[in-house]
């Protein structure tokens, strides 16, 4: 699937470049993105070096254990081939919980162990495990609490309630993580076969219930008012504040809190530390390859003018679910690059204002998912994974569901 996926984008990259006269924008493209990917790839040596030392330490003091014993439930159902109590679990509901809270720089390489926890499990090691494939849709849709990234530059722009789309980011966020689970179940459960399939699907209505409880609790929450009247509880500059506090401390903590831990439960912290910090270079060495691939590729699309093109193609399609075009090529952008969309967010909301029905709208896009095509490549080009399976149709259909949820959400209270 991936060697399709970037073929084409290369492929268009090259035509339309040609049959723009972009030529030239598409080789600049190529090349400064190829640079951003080592930049990327180097700039994550220190940061995975410094959370896999800590992460050996928790394991060694059996923190890990600890937290994947207390989501033994909800892993049981999700991750049926990973044993209870195995590391993985706890790498995985770290990097997740980081992901909640928006510390980034802690998710990836909480995310990169989890992966290389998987592999040991992997009796293919080429190809993505059903846990992995699972995994990246948790990843993908991501349930974004506090979205800090864009609450900073609305408040930086002016916005006279920079926290109003917490509400919105959770909601479409959540649809985005409850139609990439199901995605998920549904592509791996087909793979066994048509007959399996069904029976899966009659033996997992408890699941189907839950989904359907959680979201008709949200749309009775929207639809009340209930959402909106708790984020207007929360005055701006006590929520920005807090905002802060989370970013400020809460890696201080863990970089305290889990040496501490480790060291009562008498884990030699420094030797262990150093380790599970030996994996960092080899391991942010290891994804060059694969980020220069795909980073090139999309800098070639972007460069060609190929979104404009799509934007010009799909317009329509937007306008009859109501979203205006000018935030289109914003959701076009996520699933594609964190900071290519970012940076046209940014722009609509020097445009449009962050208090316009655009910018809270592109404003929620950001948070709504994450980056699929990133993910793919760092993760499974971590644990040097070739054959991806249905992982991007999933991350993709997570995606999806995230920005019509954001549609939705946003046409709703801001209309």
């Amino acid at each position: 699937m991936m060697n399709y996926v970037w073929l084409g984008l290369v492929a268009i990259g090259f035509i339309v470049g040609a049959w723009t006269g972009n030529i030239e924008a598409v080789t600049k493209g190529a090349l400064d993105s190829a640079s951003t990917a080592v930049n990327i790839a180097l700039g994550l040596i220190g940061i995975m070096t410094l959370w896999l030392g800590v992460m050996k330490i928790a394991q060694d003091a059996g923190l890990v254990k600890l937290l994947a014993g207390a989501i033994k439930p909800i892993s049981r159902r999700l991750f049926p081939d990973i044993p209870p109590e195995h590391p993985a679990i706890g790498a995985i509901l770290l990097n997740v919980s980081a992901n909640w809270l928006g510390l980034s720089n802690a998710a990836t390489p909480m995310g990169l162990k989890a992966m290389e926890e998987l592999q040991t499990l992997n009796e293919k090691k080429d190809t993505a495990s059903d846990a992995m494939i699972m995994f990246l849709a948790l990843n993908t849709g991501s349930i974004t609490l506090i979205p800090m990234t864009v609450i900073a530059v609305r408040a930086s722009m002016g916005s006279a309630n920079p926290t109003e789309i917490i509400g919105t980011t959770i909601f479409a966020s959540t649809m985005a993580t409850i139609f990439g689970v199901l995605a998920a179940k549904t592509f791996l459960t087909l793979e066994s076969g048509w007959q399996v399939f069904k029976t899966r699907v009659a033996a997992a209505w408890r699941a189907f219930v839950i989904a359907g409880v959680i979201i008709a609790a949200i749309v009775v929450a929207v639809q009340t008012g209930l959402m909106a009247w708790v984020a207007s509880q929360i005055p701006a500059d006590s929520f920005r504040k807090m905002v802060m506090l989370i970013s400020t401390w809460a890696i201080p903590i863990l970089l305290f809190f889990i040496p501490v831990f480790g060291m009562i439960k008498k884990v030699k912290v420094y030797e262990a530390f150093v380790e599970g910090a030996k994996e960092g270079f080899q391991v942010a060495v290891r994804i060059i390859p694969f980020l220069v691939a795909i980073l090139a590729a999309i800098g070639m699309f972007r460069a060609s003018g190929a979104m404009d093109f799509f934007v010009y193609l799909l317009t329509p399609v937007t306008n009859l679910i109501g979203m205006p075009a000018e935030v289109l090529p914003a959701a076009l952008m996520r699933p594609l690059s964190g900071s290519g969309s970012l940076g046209i967010i940014t722009e609509l909301l020097k445009v449009h204002g962050p208090d316009s029905f655009i910018g809270r709208m592109a404003s929620t896009i950001f948070g709504c998912s994450e980056t699929t095509f990133y993910v793919v490549a760092v993760y499974f080009g971590a644990v040097q994974i070739k054959k991806i399976r249905s992982a991007i149709w999933v991350g993709l259909i997570a995606d999806l569901a995230g920005i019509l949820g954001t549609v939705f959400i946003c046409r709703y209270l801001f209309l």
